[in-house]
């Protein structure tokens, strides 16, 4: 196989940006607005962040995490579904705190929502109702 891709430069730009709309450093941009334009940035560097968690678990580039790259998807599903569902726990908590910028509550809700449907998807696809093994 090929060498793995680089993943470290796209961890840092996404940390980089992230941390970028924790301060009051972007500017109004066009729109008139620092904190759409934090909230851009942020949604960039989560972008970003993703990216580099893909190169690094999956070994190669892409963005979609198909099912022939899973090791083990009928175990490794409940996990995923757990890490999204914790995910939107913790949505609900930082949608209530102030220190966090507004959006931050909604933007993990969708993250959790998107990992817990990828979950559900292949958990689904592989031991559920869609699996095509049969018994």
């Amino acid at each position: 196989m090929g060498e793995k891709p680089e993943w470290r430069g796209f961890a840092a730009i996404g940390t980089i940006l992230v941390a970028i709309t924790f301060t009051d450093l972007s500017p109004k941009g066009p729109w008139n607005d620092a904190t759409f334009t934090s909230g851009s940035i942020g949604l960039i560097g989560l972008s970003f962040i993703y990216l580099a968690w893909f190169r690094l678990t999956f070994e190669k580039k892409g963005v979609v995490p198909t099912l022939d790259l899973w090791r083990d998807p009928g175990q490794t599903s409940l996990t995923v579904m757990g890490v999204g569902i914790v995910t939107l726990g913790i949505a609900y908590a930082v949608g209530r705190i102030e220190f966090f910028p507004e959006p931050a509550g909604l933007i993990l809700s969708l993250i959790g929502l998107l990992v817990t449907t990828n979950g559900f998807y292949v958990w689904m696809s592989t031991e559920g109702p869609l699996s095509s093994e049969e018994e």
